[in-house]
């Protein structure tokens, strides 16, 4: 409060505009995995070409070996290698499908699998505060659901995240989704979703992931990038160059026959994003084509997905479908809480996520404000007119604002004396959230000539 003493103008600025609630981003995954380039803090990425500057290319995958001497090659073997380290494309599939600005924690250069560097990694994750999504593209390699495991506990003591799961295998419906049920536990099961099968992709191992094995000193050893090279530089002589190029052709059309398939929590990252920016994280992530895949790994039917969409234990699995006409779907929207009727559906979990941590952040100026009527009429004010904003995009159900939410705060109300006199501001909040029309019942009967 200014004093005025001197004689003359004095200027006050009133406040207003009440306080207001920003909305956090609600899709910014977190990819945890291996690449070429050790990087040991947790890096936000926009684009894919930064992911490559900052965290390398891909992994040597592929090896083409050779036989023969120059002039003339034989392509004898195309190899993949069994465990390959699928960050890179998992990276490209996320853009792919309309990701957006997302963080990448590296588990360290490329080498075997060790599940203590994902629990590294989601130590470091756990100190970050805008992600919202956590992809361990790999953590299927590993062969059990720890790391899942993990990643679920992180989203519960956080609140603020949510995990897109793999299944492990893809062999056979009913044994992979059983393996998986007994395997990811009954804790947390409302902050994750579980997607099925994995995807053939339309993605090509690019140069520097295949490696030559036999053609004398002059190539093996060598990636086909560096070959290329190789065959260019001057050094060469006309006819030996010309030989060589037919083979290194050879080389990149073998490959390219090779088809990459990848768990499908990248390519669902992506989906979240696209769906979240264009629809709202109301909106199920679902009903939507996948970018950059030829077909999933088994042909699931109706009956197939009856029993990964609804189990007596509740752990509902994600399919993803082909359909004629439509391309590759996804064609679930369930956590892994099924039998829960607050927390079945993904874009009612996500949509309290968000609305939680957005209100939790704009009350932060309450803190050691005076615990009395006027705050809590500002705090009050200020949460109904996010949530009447929300209601307004679709996100809330309800004719009117009243019936579409409440929210609660006062002496008597909310909060005792005792509350009051130990500092804490109790206000309460309920959403009605709308829910995705998952089954779909149109009633058929005949109707009588009248005249």
């Amino acid at each position: 409060m200014a004093t005025f003493k001197t004689p003359g103008v004095y200027v006050q600025e009133v406040q207003t505009l009440p306080a207001s609630v920003a909305q956090v981003e609600t899709a910014i995954p977190a990819f945890i995995g291996y690449t070429k380039n050790s990087v040991p803090d947790p890096t936000r990425i926009r684009s894919m070409a930064e992911f490559v500057e900052i965290f390398g290319g891909p992994n040597v995958d592929v090896t083409v070996t050779l036989t023969g001497a120059l002039p003339v090659f034989t392509v004898s073997t195309v190899v993949v290698t069994s465990a390959v380290h699928n960050l890179f494309y998992a990276m490209q599939m996320y853009f792919a499908n309309g990701g957006g600005p997302c963080w990448v924690i590296s588990t360290g250069q490329y080498t075997t699998p060790n599940a203590a560097h994902f629990t590294a990694a989601l130590e470091l994750l756990e100190r970050e505060d805008e992600p919202t999504l956590i992809v361990i593209p790999q953590a299927a390699q590993l062969g059990n659901y720890n790391i899942p495991i993990a990643a679920l506990q992180q989203c519960a003591d956080l609140q603020d995240r949510f995990a897109i799961i793999d299944l492990i295998a893809d062999s056979n419906i009913a044994a992979d989704s059983l393996a998986f049920r007994t395997g990811i536990g009954t804790m947390n099961l409302k902050y994750g979703a579980a997607y099925y099968p994995r995807l053939r992709t339309s993605l090509a191992y690019p140069d520097e992931a295949i490696l030559i094995s036999g053609g004398g000193v002059d190539l093996t050893g060598k990636t086909l990038a560096l070959a290329i090279q190789q065959a260019a530089a001057e050094s060469i002589t006309t006819p030996i160059s010309n030989a060589l190029n037919p083979v290194l052709g050879e080389i990149r059309r073998r490959v390219a026959d090779l088809v990459i398939t990848l768990p499908p929590s990248s390519a669902m990252a992506g989906i979240y994003a696209s769906v979240d920016a264009s629809r709202g994280v109301w909106k199920a992530p679902a009903n939507v084509s996948l970018n950059k895949v030829i077909a999933p790994t088994i042909k699931i039917n109706d009956e197939d997905q009856e029993g990964l969409n609804v189990e007596p234990t509740g752990k509902a699995v994600n399919a993803i479908r082909t359909f004629i006409g439509k391309g590759v779907m996804v064609w679930g929207a369930r956590t892994l809480d099924g039998n829960s009727d607050e927390w079945r559906y993904i874009p009612v979990r996500r949509l309290f996520i968000t609305a939680e941590e957005s209100i939790r952040k704009a009350s932060e100026f309450v803190v050691f404000e005076p615990n009395d009527g006027n705050t809590w009429i500002r705090v009050k004010g200020m949460i109904q007119n996010y949530l009447t904003n929300l209601w307004r995009q679709g996100a809330l159900a309800g004719a009117k604002p009243e019936d579409a939410f409440f929210v609660k705060v006062g002496l008597g109300e909310t909060m005792t004396s005792q509350d009051i006199l130990e500092g804490r501001l109790i206000v309460d909040v309920g959403m009605a959230a709308v829910r995705p029309a998952e089954f779909i019942v149109l009633r058929f009967s005949h109707k009588l000539q009248e005249s």
